[in-house]
């Protein structure tokens, strides 16, 4: 058994398509009309042909549920919140927030109100620690991880 996707309904492939390439910078891999597989393991499909397969009445598919998100990781948030705040139809579950450990991360809703977190790739909130002066072992308590941990970021 291997993991291959993750397949979202959605009710305009064409926005949605526009919407992944442009904030998420993702690349269509195979479009079939009614399913478009997209880089990062992200497949769209239309919510017609979804309710089909599932059985399912239109009614019974719930968007804007808030009970999961697809995660990505972005090495320049810095770079990245520029580009998102380019666009003006987004609409965020939070804005760029800073957890405990000192990863930074924003929450946003896709066209149809799924939820999107892009998340500072781990190693480098551990590189921006450092490169702010901190240690190596006042980097691992700030992260509340181990120094091996901080090592294996830095190799």
């Amino acid at each position: 058994m291997k993991f291959t996707s993750t397949l979202i309904a959605v009710s305009d492939l064409e926005k949605s398509k526009k919407f992944y390439q442009d904030v998420l910078g993702l690349d269509i891999i195979a479009d079939f009309g009614a399913n478009v597989t997209l880089t990062g393991g992200v497949v769209l499909q239309t919510l017609e042909t979804w309710k089909k397969f599932i059985n399912k009445d239109e009614e019974q598919i719930v968007f804007n549920n808030n009970s999961m998100e697809l995660y990505f990781e972005e090495d320049d948030m810095d770079k990245f919140i520029e580009k998102l705040n380019k666009f003006k139809d987004i609409v965020f579950v939070h804005e760029l927030i800073e957890h405990s450990w000192g990863q930074r991360v924003v929450r946003f809703y896709d066209p149809d109100m799924h939820v999107i977190e892009v998340g500072e790739n781990i190693k480098m909130v551990v590189k921006r620690f450092i490169q702010s002066g901190l240690s190596i072992e006042e980097t691992a308590v700030r992260m509340d991880v181990s120094v091996e941990f901080i090592n294996s970021c830095l190799e």
